[in-house]
């Protein structure tokens, strides 16, 4: 088994952290992990994205030019890198933002609506959890206690008292996603 994930979307939204979550729990269960991120100077606001591989297996090299899964949090990284899901692939998106709309019909789409919900449970910084459950339902590759388990490597210590909250926003996640259908 190897899953090669990228996760875009701008600075700011947890993109580098969520994917540093599902590098922890690879690593929990065991797995080979790579985790490789990209972000401009800006950071907060600027594109930023990350390749994270798990694998039962070794790695050969952390650089990618195509996915398994794509998770896509902006329009800009939308255009970018919905081309670059393996063919059979996932791609996952939240709507926020998006204006143009995922076309590709030999992929498996999902569209979570994690902004809004976060908007709706008051707490804009679970919004890269609530997408991290969505993606768990789909692509269930690392168990939910070993999430956790990179959680708590991932948060400095005097931020643990957030950890139910996150856990939380992983399983609205999980409740929200939903299957886009193309027609073919």
């Amino acid at each position: 088994m190897k899953e090669e994930i990228i996760i875009a979307g701008f600075g700011g939204q947890g993109v580098l952290s969520m994917g540093k979550i599902l590098a922890y729990s690879g690593v929990m269960q065991d797995m080979e992990v790579s985790w490789m991120p990209s972000y401009g100077p800006e950071m907060r606001g600027g594109t930023a994205n990350v390749t994270v591989i798990l694998s039962d297996s070794r790695i050969s090299s952390p650089v990618l030019h195509e996915f398994d899964t794509a998770i896509i949090l902006n329009q800009q990284s939308m255009d970018k890198f919905e081309a670059d899901v393996k063919p059979g692939g996932t791609l996952i998106y939240d709507g926020n933002g998006i204006s143009r709309h995922p076309e590709r019909t030999d992929i498996n789409i999902y569209r979570i609506d994690a902004t809004e919900e976060a908007t709706r449970l008051k707490s804009a910084k679970t919004f890269n959890m609530i997408v991290l459950g969505g993606y768990l339902k789909v692509r269930p590759i690392v168990e939910m206690e070993n999430v956790i388990k990179g959680l708590k490597k991932s948060l400095p210590e005097r931020h643990h008292h957030l950890i139910p909250m996150n856990e939380k926003a992983i399983t609205r996640g999980t409740e929200i996603i939903n299957e886009v259908t193309l027609v073919k």
